[in-house]
C-alpha cells in the first residue's frame, strides 16, 4: 500500500481533492472545499499573471487551509496558417447561422507554463502549498525552482509511461486521470495513441511506480472513492461532482445539460481531446482542428456568436461520465459525501 505521507503533509480531514476546472472552478469553490477538510484547487492555466495573482489572493482571503494551483504544460502550438484558415472555413457556415463571420485570424490564447517565466516568478513569490501540472511537465529548471518553495508537486498521467516520466522528474505524486474524467485529457503528447484506461485500471498500473496516486475520473460517490482507495490511490480528485455546487461558475445551460448524462470525447472545440456533454459542437469532426489552444480561439468565438442569439448548443460543457449523478448542493456537503 502506498504511504499516505502526502495527504498527511497537507493535514487533510478528507482525502478529496477538487479538480482545477478552468472556467468553472472559482476561489469560492476552492476555499469551500478546503474549509470542509478537502483540498481545493485554483485553475491558473487559462489566466495571465495578473489574474492568477488575483485568484490566489482571493482564495487565500477565504481560507487559511492549504490549497492547490494548477498549470498547463502543453507544448506551444505549431502554427499552421493554412490549417487554421481551413478550419475557419469549415466553421464558417455555423457562424453564418448566427449572423456572424469567423475571425480573420486565430491566436494562441493560453500560454504554456513551460514558457511563462512571469508565472514562475509569481509562484516562487506566493508559495502555494500544492502545485499541479496538466498536459505534461514543466522544464527541469522550473521544477528545481518550485521545489525550493517547499510545495507539494503533482502532475497528471493517463498512462504508465507518463507516470514513469513524472516519477523520473522527482515529483511528489501522480493524478491518475481515467478515460471517464471530464475536461481535457492530460496526455503529454496529443498526437500519441491514448490508452483510454478507466480510472481503476490506470491506478493499478501506476501502483508499482511507488508515488502516491490520486484517482481522477468517475468518482461521484463514496463507494467510487472507496474503490479507488482499494485499487491503490491515497486520495480522489473530483471535478464533475462539484459542477452543480453553488460556489462553481458553471453556467445554467451547462448545469441543465448534465442531466442527460450523455458525454463524448472531442477535439473540435479546443484542438485537444476533452470530454464534455454532447451538443452541436461535439457533433463536428475535429480531426483537422488546429493545435490547442489555437482551435479554442475559434471555438470560443463560435460559442459567443451562438450565445448572442440565445443558442447554448455550442458551449464547452466539460463533464465526466458521471455527469447525471452530480448533486446540486454546497461544496462542503459534496466533500463529506465523497470522503472515503
Amino acid at each position: 500500500m502506498v504511504e499516505r505521507a502526502m495527504i498527511g503533509t497537507l493535514d487533510l480531514k478528507h482525502a478529496v481533492i477538487q479538480a482545477p476546472m478552468a472556467g468553472t472552478s472559482t476561489p469560492a469553490l476552492a476555499a469551500a472545499v478546503c474549509e470542509a477538510g478537502g483540498l481545493g484547487s485554483v485553475a491558473l492555466g487559462a489566466l495571465d499573471v495578473s489574474a492568477a495573482a488575483k485568484a490566489i489572493a482571493q482564495t487565500a482571503a477565504l481560507t487559511g487551509q492549504p490549497f492547490a494551483v494548477n498549470l498547463f504544460c502543453h507544448a506551444p502550438a505549431r502554427r499552421d496558417p493554412r490549417r487554421e484558415a481551413a478550419w475557419l472555413e469549415r466553421l464558417r457556415p455555423e457562424f453564418q447561422r448566427f449572423g456572424a463571420e469567423p475571425p480573420a485570424t486565430l491566436s494562441e490564447i493560453y500560454q504554456s507554463f513551460r514558457v511563462n517565466d512571469p508565472m514562475l516568478r509569481l509562484l516562487i513569490d506566493l508559495r502555494p502549498q500544492v502545485i499541479s501540472f496538466h498536459f505534461g511537465l514543466p522544464e527541469a529548471a522550473q521544477l528545481q525552482a518550485l521545489r525550493g518553495t517547499g510545495a507539494v508537486l503533482l502532475a497528471t498521467a493517463t498512462s504508465l509511461p507518463e507516470g514513469r516520466a513524472i516519477a523520473a522528474a522527482g515529483l511528489d505524486g501522480i493524478v491518475a486521470q481515467g478515460w471517464q474524467a471530464g475536461g481535457h485529457r492530460g496526455t503529454f503528447d496529443p498526437e500519441a495513441a491514448d490508452a483510454r484506461l478507466d480510472t481503476l485500471a490506470l491506478v493499478r498500473q501506476l501502483a508499482g511506480i511507488g508515488l502516491p496516486l490520486i484517482a481522477a475520473g468517475a468518482i461521484m460517490t463514496r463507494d467510487d472513492a472507496r474503490a479507488a482507495i482499494a485499487a491503490g490511490a491515497v486520495a480522489v480528485q473530483c471535478g464533475t461532482a462539484f459542477l452543480q455546487a453553488p460556489e462553481a461558475a458553471t453556467s445554467a445551460a451547462h448545469r441543465a445539460a448534465m442531466a442527460s448524462g450523455e458525454t463524448v470525447i472531442t477535439r473540435a472545440i479546443s484542438g485537444r481531446l476533452a470530454r464534455g456533454m454532447a451538443n452541436r459542437f461535439t457533433a463536428i469532426d475535429g480531426a483537422d482542428a488546429p493545435d490547442y489552444p489555437v482551435a479554442y480561439d475559434a471555438g470560443k468565438a463560435l460559442n459567443a456568436a451562438a450565445l448572442a442569439t440565445g443558442e447554448t448548443g455550442w458551449g464547452a460543457f466539460w463533464a465526466g461520465t458521471g455527469a447525471a449523478q452530480a448533486v446540486a448542493r454546497p461544496a462542503a456537503q459534496t466533500v463529506a459525501a465523497l470522503s472515503p
